[in-house]
């Protein structure tokens, strides 16, 4: 059964989808599926695991029910960027290997260690918070030690990367830690040929070898994220995490379409017009009149708009699929609503319009938004708020 998942729903938020929607994110979780077999596949070729990234309510797709679909298909990890995440991932039945990276002071470290969460230290702060709370939970702590290549965010200066390591392995003396991975992110890596790849890699073997002397042995290393797994495969090591690409976008149009990699967009936003009506020729359509009819024509009203996620700039850009044509959004997008020109086509209250999926149908692609906005395909799907609803197709493997 298809069913409507609200985010981080447990199911008592999960009911029957209804028959029709003002506007709905379909959500094919074959398709995620089918994503996460052909991305082990290409780490697996290398020796390597996959963890498949569900920060951001899975980029907007709906996190439980998409960890629940990457774990069918084998994804041996879970990744999040908050302890929040991790620990409704605990609280929704899942026990798989998950690592949780984005920790601020006074974080829930005890509770994260208590359910078994991987967690990420970038300096020595943080370190002494999760000594201090596996020492409250007498429990070991598995820590992943993050070294800065050269992205410039988080993790450990090179400068201070051998006190980092030496504080961890008198913590795994200790018994309050065990050093379970050593990781780093790419700049630059959905650039292909971008010097920084090689300088970052040179960094990261360099912490490895000194991880190494100073005593510590992690069960996994890994830097490669969505465009290092599909076209840098010296940057495997022991696991690779996967955020786009489980969703079935490209991480830029430089590495490749989705495709090119045997990838399926999973997100389908539909909605229904509203209205339809005959407006004469000069007339203005929305907020500003930025746009005017240049003739007698037909206004399709969409009922969406920028708080659900369509977004503003998308005004006069972006492309609908509305009575088999591509349309584009006619004058400004409101909070709620947006209209299209028809021009002399025929359509009906009810009828849908197709915001993106796939592109099967001829309808325009979460990329093509991205192009008619300036901006990636993953804001386009992760902003998607939370008033649409999110309908989970497929859901049994």
């Amino acid at each position: 059964m298809d069913v409507v998942s609200e985010p981080f729903a447990t199911g008592a938020a999960v009911r029957p989808r209804p028959d029709a929607h003002r506007v709905c994110a379909e959500i094919d979780l074959a398709a995620l599926r089918a994503n996460v077999r052909a991305l082990r596949e290409r780490a697996a070729g290398t020796g390597a695991g996959l963890m498949a990234v569900v920060k951001a309510d899975a980029y907007g797709h709906g996190m439980v029910p998409c960890a629940r679909a990457a774990r069918q298909a084998g994804a041996a990890w879970l990744g999040t960027a908050t302890p929040e995440e991790a620990l409704a991932l605990r609280a929704a039945g899942d026990r798989g290997r998950l690592l949780c990276w984005l920790w601020t002071p006074g974080g829930p470290w005890r509770e994260a260690i208590e359910a078994d969460v991987d967690v990420s230290a970038s300096d020595p702060w943080a370190l002494r918070e999760i000594t201090a709370a596996a020492r409250a939970r007498g429990r070991t702590a598995r820590v992943h030690l993050k070294i800065d290549t050269g992205l410039g965010r988080s993790g450990c200066p090179p400068a201070g990367w051998e006190a980092l390591t030496a504080a961890a392995r008198a913590a795994e003396a200790e018994g309050t830690v065990k050093v379970a991975g050593v990781w780093s992110h790419f700049a630059c890596a959905d650039e292909p040929g971008h010097p920084s790849i090689a300088a970052q890699l040179a960094v990261f073997h360099e912490a490895l070898a000194a991880a190494a002397r100073a005593g510590l042995d992690p069960e996994v290393r890994h830097i490669a994220n969505s465009p290092a797994t599909l076209t840098l495969p010296e940057a495997h090591f022991d696991l690779v995490r996967t955020g786009v690409s489980v969703y079935g976008l490209s991480p830029s149009p430089e590495v490749g379409v989705p495709a090119d990699f045997g990838l399926r967009p999973v997100m389908s936003l539909r909605a229904r017009l509203a209205l339809v009506k005959r407006v004469p020729a000069g007339h203005g359509v929305s907020y500003g009149h930025h746009y005017t009819t240049p003739g007698e024509t037909t206004l399709g009203l969409v009922p969406a708009g920028y708080a659900d996620g369509i977004p503003r700039h998308a005004s006069g850009s972006g492309p609908v699929l509305v009575a088999g044509k591509w349309r584009t959004v006619a004058g400004r997008v409101a909070m709620d609503q947006f209209v299209v020109d028809l021009g002399g086509d025929a359509a009906a209250e009810g009828d849908e319009a197709v915001l993106f999926g796939p592109g099967d149908a001829g309808e325009p692609t979460a990329e093509d938004w991205a192009r008619a906005v300036g901006t990636i395909g993953y804001e386009i799907v992760t902003r998607i708020g939370a008033r649409v609803p999110r309908v989970h197709l497929n859901a049994e493997a």
